[in-house]
Parts: structure tokens; C-alpha cells; sequence
């Protein structure tokens, strides 16, 4: 078997089994599946990970050469990290705040095909296929329960209520049910009423009752049994699983105590810059008495949702005009602006990006929380713009989408540590496009930038230090001028999401370092252009990977010019 073949014999493997995923990736093929999480399925799929990083292993790297050599060593790079953590059995927490079957299939509906009747179909047929899935959850949920593997409980408290904002007396007016109120005009009146109908019946007869069980198993059973500890290092062998999970996300072989120290010395630089604007807008009182006034300041808000999102579109718009003086290629997929939908508003944060399907079927989008606009200054619209949309994440993500000639692991997963790094180094991009010209927008891009190096600080602080969770809380509230809900949804995301937001500084400080040598090596001769083609067009790189790529790079452009 050649290589590629082992590769696209894998990803083929992973759409199968994974649904999901290929609805995401717009292959419709299992469209009318969900993922199966019995302890049957999800055993057979660990061994199916170990058996090709066996395979993986056997290949001789000595007959490889170029791309061909890279991607043998990422993807066995990938199959060992990803064996590495078969030790913990993290499937055992199934479902959180942040994520879960109740998240999951709302979001489908915003992603699934609606152009036919055999689209509506497939999707009734995940409806009607809900409460399996449910049951194959709780399951989950018993044996962590039994094995010691819950999460934290603080963190969870909203989650029944997150449930059951989902469900209505009339099944027509359910989330779930807005697909059907915007099908095709190409589908007869008469089909069109009839998948209606289906739709509503399968969400009152199937997934309502489901969802009911899952909320009521949450508040009666679980939250009682979940730990009144934070930390990963509290879980069975959980200073291990903690290490590791750094490991994962940065890419590195950074300590938490390593990254710990990176983050206050972050905290510290970030502080003088901000202290800087405060004194350039003239005010006269302390750092916290400016955050208070950032915070209570009513001009600093929006009162309608509607004006939150057009303000969004229209520093997306602004962006995008800025981009050709920046990146010699730019991808064809286009994006859009959305509003998270109420029911995950309470826990989700300021903003997320849903990547569009690699074949162009579908745009990406940038969701905007509009949950308490009291807490949604518009001083941090800039930076959250450019972070989730563009130059930020669509536009890596749809450009390494479009890299045919590499195989589909790499066109469409990364480590965390470059996309998030390339997120927030695409935030300090605005600086060159324009944008943060008033003084507050400016404090909002150093608000987020203090905000991804306290979450080093924060993340292991929690899960290695022993910190409180107000303890973080109030670390996070003295350094930034995030909103007090904000702070609280983000510190509870670190608590259940170990290791994650190390990703977004780490990745960060490594690709701006990159720059500065490129720059100092090159001189007159460095081009910002070919220097972002440089790191976007080998896919998202394991950090000491993306290194000694720029590294060749540097060297090939100084020969060149030689």
C-alpha cells in the first residue's frame, strides 16, 4: 500500500465513523447517522488508532522525500499523541457545558444540507436516531461515574437549564425545527408540508423525551456525583493526564510551571502597554477604576442584538479590503456573520468560527454572542473580528482547505497551538491594516491579548497549582477589562477544557518570533506577502515543525538572492 493510500484509507475510516464530521466536511454520504458511542464502537475505534500507528511505524522514511516524508512524520506524529492519551478515558465525560450531544445536534442543523426531500429525510433520520445516541451518553456518563471521571460540578450547574432551553410545548418551535422553515422552493408545496410534518414529529416523540432524560440524569445523578475538586490533576492519574494534555495543545515540551512563568511575564509586558492608553485618553484614576468605567460605561454597548451583529459585518467587510496587501493568495470560500442561537448563549463565549465545507457547498461563519449585550463592548469588536473571521481563522482554515495536492489530514486538521496561534497573531495583523486607531480599540486588542496570556497563567494555575476558581476569577478581572460574565464562561471553559487555552499565546509567541528572525535575517529583502504563504501553505504545523520550516524557508530566499 503506498502512502497516500494509508492516508486516504484512514480519513475515509474517520468520515465513516465520525458522521458528523463528514457532514462538516460536506461529505453527505452518512447524513443520516450519528456518531455511535457504545462501548462497543468506541472500543473498536481504539483499536483501529492503534493498529495504524503500527502500520504507520513499518513505513520505510528512508524512501520518502519532500511533502511525501512531512506528512509520514505529522501523521505518525499525530497516531502517537493520539494513543498516548487512549491511557485516560476521557470519552467517560461525554457531555459539558461547552459540548455534548445537546450541543452537537442543534449545530448540525445549521450546517446539513436542505436542498430535497432525501436531505430533510437524512435529516429526520438523526432526530429519530437521538435518543440512542442519549442512551449511549448516559452510559458514558454511569461508568465515569463508577470509574471516578466527572468534572468538576461548579462548572456544570447551568447545564440542565442549557438542556432544557432547547425544548417547547409546540415541536414547530423548537431550534431543531428551523431547517424545515426554509426549504427549498424547488421542493413541491405538498413534499414540503409533509417533511414538516416529520420534522415536528420526530423532535416531539423522539428528541424532546431524550433531551428531558438527559437534564433530569444531569440534576438528579450526575451533578451530585461530579467532583467538588477543578483541578485534571484531582482525576485518577490526572497529573499525568494534565502533562499530557499541555503537551497536545502547545506542541511543545513546555511544563505547566514553564508555561505558568511565560504567562506572567506576559501579564506583566501587556499591563505597561495598557496602563500606556489609559494615560493617552487622559483618565485620572487607577487600572480598576478604568476597568469599572469600561464596564459601566453605556456608550461602550449596544441595546439591540441586531445593531451587535451589523457592527460585526461591517469591521468583516472592512478587513476584508485590507487582506491583498498581506497575503499573495487568499481563499476562494466566502464567510458570514451569525448570531449564536439563545439557547447556548449563557455558556458559550463572545464568539466562535464554524468552518464551511472544504468542497465550497457551504460558507464559514463567524457566531456572535449577543447573550447580555451589556457584557459585549464594542471597544473588542476589532480584535475579535480579525481573530474569528478574517485574517484570523476562515481564512486559514478555508486556505489550508484549498492545498489539494496535500492529503486531507493536513488540509483539514492542525494543532491547536498553530490555528489559535495564528488566530491571535492575526489580531496583531490589525495593527497593519488599519485598524485600532481609537484609543479603546486599542485597549480591547491588548484586553485580548492580556486575556490569552492570562489563561496561561489561569489554565495552570487551576489544573497544576492548585488555584480556587475564584482565585482565577479574580486574577482575570484584575489584569483585563473582560466583563464579569465573560470572565466567569471563560474560567469555567478552562475548568472542563484542560489545557486548551494554553494553545492561543504559546502558538502566538512562536509564529511572531518566527517573524522577527525572518526579518532580521532578510532585511530589505523579507516580503510580509510571501512570508504568510510561507506559513500558511504546509497546513497547520506542530510548532517545532512550523520552525524549521520558516527556517528553510529563510535560508532558500537568502540563497536565492545570493
Amino acid at each position: 500500500m503506498t502512502l497516500r493510500a494509508l492516508f486516504d484509507e484512514d480519513w475515509e475510516w474517520r468520515k465513516r465513523e465520525y458522521p458528523e464530521l463528514a457532514t462538516q466536511l460536506g461529505d453527505h454520504r452518512w447524513d443520516d447517522r450519528l456518531t455511535d458511542h457504545s462501548f462497543e464502537a468506541i472500543e473498536r475505534r481504539k483499536a483501529h488508532e492503534r493498529g495504524m500507528l503500527e502500520r504507520v511505524r513499518r513505513i520505510d522514511r528512508g524512501g520518502l522525500a519532500g511533502e511525501d516524508r512531512l506528512s509520514c512524520d505529522l501523521f505518525l506524529r499525530a497516531k502517537e499523541l493520539l494513543v498516548e492519551g487512549l491511557r485516560w478515558p476521557q470519552e467517560l465525560i461525554p457531555v459539558t457545558q461547552m459540548a455534548g450531544i445537546h450541543l452537537a445536534l442543534p449545530r448540525l442543523s445549521t450546517i446539513m444540507p436542505f436542498r430535497n426531500a432525501r436531505d430533510c429525510e437524512s435529516y429526520v433520520a438523526r432526530l429519530r436516531a437521538f435518543p440512542r445516541a442519549v442512551e449511549q451518553t448516559l452510559a458514558l456518563m454511569r461508568r465515569g461515574m463508577e470509574a471516578k471521571w466527572v468534572p468538576p460540578a461548579v462548572p456544570l450547574r447551568g447545564l440542565p437549564a442549557q438542556i432544557r432551553s432547547q425544548l417547547a410545548d409546540d415541536p414547530t418551535r423548537s431550534v431543531l425545527f428551523a431547517p424545515f422553515r426554509r426549504l427549498s422552493a424547488g421542493i413541491p408545496a405538498a413534499e414540503r408540508d409533509r417533511l414538516a410534518a416529520a420534522g415536528a414529529a420526530a423532535i416531539g416523540e423522539s428528541v424532546a423525551p431524550a433531551l428531558r432524560a438527559l437534564a433530569e440524569f444531569v440534576e438528579r445523578d450526575y451533578l451530585p456525583a461530579c467532583r467538588e475538586s477543578i483541578a485534571a490533576s484531582a482525576l485518577p492519574d490526572g497529573e499525568a493526564y494534565y502533562a499530557h494534555a499541555v503537551r497536545r495543545e502547545t506542541t511543545t515540551r513546555l511544563t505547566p510551571a514553564e508555561v505558568h512563568a511565560i504567562g506572567l511575564s506576559e501579564v506583566a509586558r501587556i499591563r505597561g502597554e495598557m496602563q500606556a492608553v489609559i494615560q493617552q485618553v487622559g483618565f485620572g484614576g487607577s487600572f480598576a477604576e478604568f476597568v469599572a468605567f469600561l464596564r459601566s460605561d453605556p456608550r461602550f454597548y449596544f441595546t439591540r442584538s441586531e445593531d451587535l451583529i451589523t457592527a460585526y459585518r461591517d469591521v468583516a467587510k472592512r478587513a476584508d479590503a485590507e487582506l491583498p496587501a498581506l497575503f499573495a493568495v487568499l481563499p476562494r470560500q466566502p464567510y458570514g456573520v451569525r448570531e449564536i442561537p439563545a439557547h447556548e448563549g449563557p455558556a458559550q463565549p463572545a464568539a466562535y468560527y464554524q468552518r464551511g465545507a472544504p468542497d465550497g457547498s457551504r460558507a464559514g461563519f463567524f457566531w456572535a454572542n449577543t447573550y447580555k449585550l451589556d457584557t459585549r463592548p464594542k471597544y473588542e469588536m476589532e480584535a475579535l473580528t480579525l481573530h474569528e473571521a478574517v485574517p484570523g481563522h476562515h481564512l486559514q482554515i478555508a486556505r489550508a482547505a484549498e492545498l489539494g495536492d496535500l492529503p486531507d489530514f493536513r488540509r483539514n486538521t492542525g494543532p491547536t497551538a498553530y490555528v489559535e496561534g495564528w488566530a491571535l497573531y492575526a489580531e496583531w495583523l490589525g495593527y497593519e491594516m488599519g485598524f485600532y486607531t481609537d484609543p479603546y480599540a486599542r485597549f480591547g486588542q491588548l484586553t485580548y491579548e492580556m486575556w490569552r496570556a492570562g489563561r496561561l497563567v489561569v489554565d495552570t494555575g487551576l489544573h497544576a497549582l492548585s488555584w480556587t476558581r475564584q482565585r482565577a476569577i479574580d486574577f482575570l478581572e484584575e489584569s483585563t477589562a473582560k466583563t464579569a460574565n465573560d470572565i466567569a464562561v471563560e474560567v469555567d471553559r478552562y475548568i472542563v477544557w484542560p489545557g486548551q487555552a494554553l494553545a492561543y499565546k504559546i502558538g502566538e509567541l512562536e509564529i511572531r518570533r518566527l517573524r522577527r528572525e525572518a526579518e532580521a535575517a532578510l532585511g530589505e529583502r523579507f516580503d510580509l506577502r510571501s512570508f504568510h504563504t510561507a506559513l500558511l501553505d504546509e497546513g497547520a504545523l506542530p510548532l517545532d515543525v512550523l520552525a524549521r520550516h520558516v527556517d528553510g524557508w529563510i535560508a532558500a530566499r537568502k540563497g536565492g538572492a545570493g
